[in-house]
């Protein structure tokens, strides 16, 4: 995300980098390259020049320590307004702490309002919350069938109806979750390709009736200042109390991420970046201002290594590290842990100072499908003892898994390679690390 705004600021920065001290004059041409960067960016005029003032204020005049450059003095500057311009701290989701906790969910039509209903369904259900899921557009019946579809691959009810009036529906919602034990409804209402009074009308019926714990303004990232405009109109006439950026791993440019919180004065609580539904973070001003700066998001990164993290497997793992029996099997239980993490370019992005060095780098994560069907297409005996893999298994695996004889016999050389050089660490009394540095395994 947001690759092309982090190359520009990276390019801008290293203008005053060499520079002795920070001065309004070797500032100057670098504020204002950064100020043409976030109007390209498609970050609010208003909000990008008070950006610039404030940065500028900050900078200038500011003594540059012994131990850091002026390129990093002014880094942490632009860090901390970036984070600030975001709202500075995250804000959790409201629960209500007794009763039935209702999430309101609103926006255009197209957004991802039901898609992120469904992925807020299991991030709270993973809290041990009793979600039901209440599908309230009911002029879009594709919107509902939907719902039913992602409430069906994480076993949360849905609640439906054969009318269309959708504040009763909504209401009924309560009502069967109160009955049924369920502490906690997630509202999908409908959405417009553009705002407009009956929409508004309905949305504001049903906030009034059900008194919401949380609205939550679900907006497309990738429609820059429209969605900055929409956000707007929403908050007058809703009030919500969060947003929601979906699809901001197709935006680059982080116009209406870097706008929307400036001009309605509402936090950003989640964003989501993809359509699987684990692809949902809580959103962090400070970890978001590090990724656009280039710095990465290590901390997002142990998160996401510690959703997917066993600690009897790893205990294991270690095991079995250390007395050299790591074979396509455990290698099979890292690929598919990885793969639940994200895209492979999104997690080495995250990385402090590989952001940069990937950013044109072609990270094909059908590469880690290759070498899952690779394994899968060998049987137990050949996943645990690979010395047995002649050339007539090597063909056969090779068919089944729709790859070349080629394809297989370099995997199985790395494989070996790699058991080599943990073998000679065992020997040496090196420390074991029980995560893969799956960089070097390459199947064309």
């Amino acid at each position: 995300m947001f690759e092309d705004l982090t190359n520009k600021l990276e390019t801008a920065l290293k203008k005053i980098s060499g520079q002795g001290k920070i001065t309004e004059n070797n500032i100057s041409d670098s504020l204002r390259e950064i100020r043409r960067v976030l109007l390209d960016a498609d970050v609010n005029y208003k909000v990008a020049k008070k950006f610039i003032d404030d940065v500028a204020a900050k900078a200038v005049g500011t003594e540059v320590l012994n131990s850091i450059t002026p390129g990093q003095q002014i880094t942490k500057i632009i860090f901390d307004e970036l984070t600030s311009l975001m709202g500075g701290s995250y804000t959790e989701i409201k629960i209500n702490g007794s009763g039935i906790t209702i999430i309101l969910v609103v926006g255009l039509q197209g957004s991802g309002k039901t898609t992120f209903s469904g992925k807020l369904a299991r991030s709270l259900k993973s809290k041990n919350r009793k979600v039901l899921l209440t599908a309230c557009d009911v002029y879009r019946p594709a919107a509902i069938e939907q719902l039913k579809q992602l409430g069906g691959q994480i076993s949360v009810p849905v609640f439906t109806a054969d009318h269309k009036d959708a504040v009763k529906i909504a209401k009924d919602s309560i009502l069967y979750a109160k009955e049924n034990g369920l502490d906690t409804v997630i509202i999908d209402t409908a959405g417009r390709l553009h705002v407009d009074e009956e929409m508004m009308n309905e949305v504001a019926a049903i906030k009034e009736n059900l008194q919401p714990t949380e609205t939550l303004f679900v907006v497309d990232s990738m429609t820059g200042q429209d969605a900055v405009n929409s956000a707007k109109a929403f908050h007058e006439r809703i009030d919500y109390d969060g947003i929601v950026l979906t699809k901001l791993d197709g935006d680059t440019r982080g116009g209406c991420a870097l706008s929307i919180r400036a001009v309605v004065d509402e936090p950003i609580k989640f964003v989501s970046l993809g359509e699987k539904l684990d692809s949902l973070e809580v959103f962090h001003p400070d970890r978001m201002a590090s990724r656009i700066l280039g710095k990465g998001d290590i901390i997002s990164l142990v998160e996401k290594a510690q959703e997917q993290y066993d600690p009897d497997d790893a205990e294991e793992l270690e095991k079995r590290l250390r007395e050299n029996k790591f074979d396509f099997e455990d290698f099979l239980k890292q690929i598919k842990m990885i793969k639940k993490m994200g895209s492979l370019k999104s997690i080495l992005g995250m990385i402090p100072g590989l952001g940069s060095q990937i950013k044109n780098a072609d990270i094909d994560d059908g590469q880690l499908v290759k070498v899952e069907a690779i394994i899968q297409s060998m049987t137990k005996q050949e996943r645990k003892s690979p010395k047995i893999l002649n050339g007539n298994r090597r063909k056969r695996i090779a068919r089944g898994s729709g790859t070349s004889i080629q394809d297989v016999n370099r995997l199985i050389k790395q494989f070996q390679d790699m058991q080599k050089v943990m073998k000679m660490l065992n020997a040496g009394g090196g420390r074991k690390n029980p995560f893969m540095n799956f960089k070097n395994f390459k199947v064309n």
